[in-house]
């Protein structure tokens, strides 16, 4: 990369929150004609920022700061009750590594997944274009683990996850909303945060916690958790040093 190189940021004009209803959201991208490799994206997730397809990107609302950066520290992480007992119900699961490429399979259960979670959350209708555009780029190393019962080889979930230099990155996780019972979301950042572990890896970046979104108050119940807000990582999911 040529030292006279300076990557630059845009900032999106406002458009609808899909997080907040009645708000509006301004996204801030690295410039996507930057070349980007895995320590540009290790320097970036420490400061905050979240891959989506090619793009790095961050939420930069004016009046708005509830989309909070979060990563669990996975030597530290202790599971809690409810994490033991989805960790045990899913052992009898086959867990495999596939490369990023497209898979018929695995796009079934995605289109089920969001026909059943994400009814008019922006993603409907997807493609075979937009879901690998979304889930994957070409300047890191991306897995999707796939999850299949070991008595008949059913395909139950797919976690796709990025592998940067000292962390995953749990880009995004699907599953087949009729064993919705074996918890297969829990499950599957209960082994993104072991195989970090065994990687020898400090984090697992989770994306963004906003405590006001019901489907994004999850992520909390990871501890110890670390919250990025005012450009440093804390504990304490108000920011507040001792």
């Amino acid at each position: 990369m040529s030292t006279a190189q300076k990557l630059s940021f845009y900032a999106t004009p406002p458009h609808d929150c899909n997080y907040l209803p009645y708000q509006a959201a301004i996204t801030l991208f690295a410039d996507p004609r930057f070349p980007k490799n895995s320590r540009l994206y290790s320097a970036l997730a420490d400061c905050g920022f979240r891959r989506s397809g090619e793009h790095l990107y961050i939420p930069h609302c004016d009046h708005c700061t509830s989309c909070i950066p979060v990563r669990v520290p996975v030597r530290e992480f202790r599971p809690s009750r409810n994490q033991k007992r989805s960790w045990k119900q899913n052992q009898d699961l086959l867990i495999n590594k596939r490369e990023p490429v497209f898979n018929a399979e695995h796009y079934a259960l995605y289109e089920k997944y969001l026909q059943c979670r994400h009814v008019g959350g922006g993603m409907d209708n997807p493609s075979p274009d937009t879901y690998m555009q979304f889930l994957t780029a070409t300047w890191t190393e991306t897995v999707f683990y796939e999850m299949r019962l070991h008595k008949d080889n059913t395909l139950v979930a797919v976690a796709v996850v990025d592998i940067m230099d000292n962390a995953l990155s749990a880009v995004y996780t699907f599953f087949d909303p009729d064993y919705a019972y074996r918890s297969l979301g829990r499950f599957a950042v209960l082994f993104q945060i072991e195989e970090a572990r065994k990687r020898g890896l400090r984090s697992l970046y989770l994306g963004y916690w906003i405590e006001d979104c019901k489907k994004m108050r999850y992520k909390n119940e990871y501890q110890p958790l670390e919250y990025y807000l005012h450009n440093d990582w804390f504990r304490d999911p108000e920011g507040e040093r001792e």
